[in-house]
């Protein structure tokens, strides 16, 4: 069974019962976690469990991307923020590591019964933008195609799909989306000479791409996110990508520039999105759903390509010398760090 077009998220630590009657809904494809929701491993396998008893073709995923954003963190490696680890290149070894870490990310997720992470960040940036900042892994293309290659190669290796984001980029701008809208005023050349680059040279190792909440007015008057010039015609088109498409959450303020949730679940759908998130509100989530009953929006084909491909076995995974290997070095980067 394909998954439904909305992903959303959930209030605790178990399912309420208003939960387990909303995931049976077909137009649910999926569920993002958040800190709440996880206090250890354990339980949240058994969460896990009860949505996978409700609805197993569902999406399970998390923002799991090191540093500042990392939802699960006690039992889990603390990974650190991608940019330490791109400061590593052009050193001998810092592309092993980079692979490692993505495959030490993806593993411990997947043996522990979620799907995907929403990694890497292919934004382009240093500190110039206040959400993005260290999450990037460089403020060079060059250097971040590289370390994001390596990383990628990393969570194919543990059986984990990819998502890139935040199409084309959100590096340079310094307002965060999740406040307000950010607009841009480059052109489709400075941005094809900087932060569409990774996009570009990485679009055939993609599964996913989430494209930011930001308009380019000198390029389309549209937010990228509801915009058929950004998803179709270039990435779609000029890119010849062919994974899915994920809207970024739609209640970020960058998105109220499309009106409603109905309004804007539309206009992501109809611009290309593959699936639509709703985070942090519950009313804007049963609008959407309300919306999808009277639209004609079929479940993309594309959507369970970003299930999990292998589950491995945790204590299997935490006695290998990989792992063990991995978590030693990262937790000595984060110390050189810290001094």
């Amino acid at each position: 069974m394909i998954p439904g077009p909305l992903m959303l998220d959930l209030e605790g630590l178990v399912l309420t019962p208003d939960e387990e009657h909303l995931l049976r809904h077909p137009g649910v494809g999926g569920v993002i976690f958040f800190s709440r929701n996880f206090s250890s491993r354990k339980q949240m396998m058994e969460l896990v469990a009860q949505i996978r008893d409700i609805r197993p073709e569902l999406l399970l995923c998390v923002d799991q991307e090191g540093g500042r954003v990392q939802r699960f963190r006690e039992g889990f490696t603390r990974i650190p923020p991608m940019q330490i680890l791109g400061d590593l290149l052009p050193g001998g070894d810092a592309l092993q590591l980079l692979r490692d870490t993505g495959w030490l990310m993806a593993s411990e997720l997947l043996a522990s019964g979620i799907d995907f992470s929403f990694a890497p960040v292919l934004d382009v940036d240093r500190e110039g933008c206040e959400v993005i900042a260290d999450r990037s892994f460089s403020d060079d293309p060059i250097c971040l195609v590289q370390a994001a290659g390596a990383f990628i190669a990393g969570m194919h290796e543990a059986g984990m799909a990819a998502t890139g984001k935040h199409f084309p980029g959100h590096g340079g701008v310094r307002a965060d989306s999740h406040l307000e809208t950010p607009y841009d005023q480059r052109s489709l050349q400075a941005l094809r000479d900087r932060d569409l680059r990774p996009f570009v040279e990485l679009s055939n190792t993609l599964d996913a791409v989430m494209p930011a909440h930001i308009v380019f007015p000198n390029i389309d008057d549209n937010a990228v996110g509801f915009s058929r010039f950004w998803l179709q015609t270039v990435l779609r088109d000029e890119l010849q990508f062919e994974g899915v498409i994920f809207s970024d959450d739609l209640s970020m303020k960058g998105a109220d520039i499309a009106g409603s949730y109905a309004q804007k679940a539309d206009s992501a759908l109809h611009a290309g999105c593959d699936m639509v998130l709703v985070c942090n509100s519950r009313p804007g989530a049963l609008e959407v759903l309300d919306f999808l009953e009277s639209a004609d929006v079929n479940p993309s084909p594309r959507l369970p390509d970003m299930l999990g491909r292998q589950q491995p076995d945790w204590t299997t995974l935490v006695a290998s010398p990989r792992w063990q290997s991995t978590v030693a070095k990262l937790e000595e980067l984060v110390a050189a760090k810290a001094k």
